[in-house]
Order: C-alpha cells, then sequence, then structure tokens
C-alpha cells in the first residue's frame, strides 16, 4: 500500500472524497498532480508502466502535469512511497511512477488505463491465502444445495477464501466503504481472478469472487444457500443490485 505524507490536504478535500468513496463513484475523468523529486532530477517518463520500457523523455521535478488514466505495472520506490500504479501524462506520451507524482490523494485518481492489466494482489495485505489460494478454494466449494452456513453470508464467504473466519465488515455494503481506495477500481468490470466485485442494493449489498474471464462464484444467486458461478450481468438483472467495483482483497479483520 501506497503511504504518503499528504499535508497540505483540507478538510474540504477530506469531506469530498469520503463522499465519493461512499457513493461507490468513479474516478474523474483526468486528474493533476505534480512530479516532484528528492534531488530534483528529472523523471524518466515510460513507453509502458514498467522500469524495463523505453524511455521516451523526460519530466522535470516541479512540472505540473495532467493525468489522463493510470495502470499497474512495476513497483517503484520514490518520495511517495512505494506503490505499482503508474500515470498516464499524455503531454509526454508515457507513464511515470506515481510515486513521483503528487496527487493530493494516496490513492488512485484517475481510470484505469485501456488496455492495461490490473492483475489479483495481496501485496500490504498479510493474507494468509493468495489470490490463487482463494479462487481455488471458492472452486473447491461450489454447491447446489441449500447451506445455512453460505445463506447471506457473501462477505463471509470471500473472507473464509483468503483464510479468514470473518472479514471484519458488518456487511458487503460496508466492506466496499472501508477499503482504502488504492486497493479499489470502482466502476471497473475488468476484475482479475481473486478480485472482490462489489454491489449496492438490498440491506447489505452484495460481494463476489472472481475466477477470471469474467466468471465469478457467489452465494444464494441460484437458490438460498448455494454457492455457484455467474456473472455481474445475472446479478445486476436478477437482484436488481447496482455494481459498484472492484477491490483488491483487502479486509478489515486485518487492519
Amino acid at each position: 500500500m501506497l503511504l504518503r505524507s499528504k499535508i497540505t490536504r483540507t478538510l474540504g478535500t477530506l469531506a469530498a472524497a469520503a463522499a465519493i468513496v461512499l457513493a461507490g463513484a468513479t474516478p474523474a475523468l483526468a486528474a493533476t498532480g505534480t512530479v516532484n523529486t528528492d534531488s530534483g532530477i528529472a523523471v524518466t517518463v515510460r513507453s509502458s508502466p514498467s522500469t524495463s520500457a523505453s524511455a521516451v523523455g523526460t519530466i522535470a521535478s516541479g512540472t505540473a502535469v495532467t493525468i489522463d488514466c493510470q495502470a499497474t505495472g512495476t513497483t517503484v520506490t520514490g518520495k511517495y512511497g512505494t506503490s505499482d500504479v503508474w500515470d498516464h501524462v499524455p503531454s509526454a506520451g508515457g507513464y511515470v511512477s506515481d510515486t513521483y507524482v503528487y496527487t493530493g490523494s494516496d490513492g488512485r485518481v484517475a481510470p484505469d488505463c485501456a488496455g492495461s492489466t490490473v492483475a489479483c494482489s495481496t501485496a500490504g495485505t498479510n493474507n494468509p491465502n493468495t489470490c490463487a489460494q482463494a479462487v481455488a478454494w471458492a472452486k473447491a466449494h461450489v454447491h447446489t444445495n441449500n447451506n445455512a452456513d453460505y445463506a447471506g453470508w457473501c462477505d463471509r464467504l470471500n473472507s473464509w477464501a483468503y483464510g479468514f473466519t470473518a472479514s471484519g465488515s458488518a456487511s458487503a455494503y460496508v466492506h466496499w466503504t472501508q477499503v482504502p481506495s488504492s486497493y479499489k477500481h470502482a466502476g471497473n468490470t475488468s476484475v482479475p481472478a481473486g478480485g472482490l466485485a462489489f454491489f449496492s442494493g438490498g440491506s447489505y449489498g452484495h460481494t463476489m469472487i472472481s475466477i477470471g474471464g469474467g466468471k465469478f462464484i457467489s452465494n444464494d444467486i441460484h437458490g438460498r444457500g448455494s454457492y455457484t458461478e455467474t456473472t455481474i450481468s445475472e446479478i445486476k438483472s436478477s437482484w436488481g443490485y447496482t455494481y459498484l467495483g472492484w477491490t483488491q482483497p483487502w479486509f478489515k479483520v486485518n487492519h
């Protein structure tokens, strides 16, 4: 998780950010930031979000930039901590590590770049199980009968998949609001295997684990207490729920 000291934030900015998270809103279409380095040396712009990608230019420290999208790439340690988030700067024609860009936020501030691949990761979560192990658990527990331990317990089931006994959140929707923005992909339906999809609706919302390829395993959708394969579209059409987005496997119980 990226840790930054954003001393100059105002209370108004914090309030607005909190409102966006609670509403499940997506990031703005574009964001602004300022490139900064401790040494004052210019930051290298890469053709893709990787330190091994070809350099396409540089941006001087202190330069204000516009960020039209963000992508996951090589993990970098810079002025603002450690992160695998990269910012696409259209005016520079490439990507710079978000660890060298002051944006006023610890999390993502722009939409995912088209075609960018965001993988499931347990980095910074201290989860007992990996993404692959969680997916394997979910697949191994598929059933169509009514199991009382599965009925209505969507958020707990995700925590079981990752090796916990409970999620630490009061409901699926509450869980969504508690996930730090750096782990959250609001509105994005390209959910990697192991990622957790969230919905608002009903009294408690809903969540389910991705097994990749647009498929998920969810409780109750094909009968109370069942645990079966489904899709985001089926949850929306069958229950009338609103899709919020997906998150990395972050659980309140572990923080």
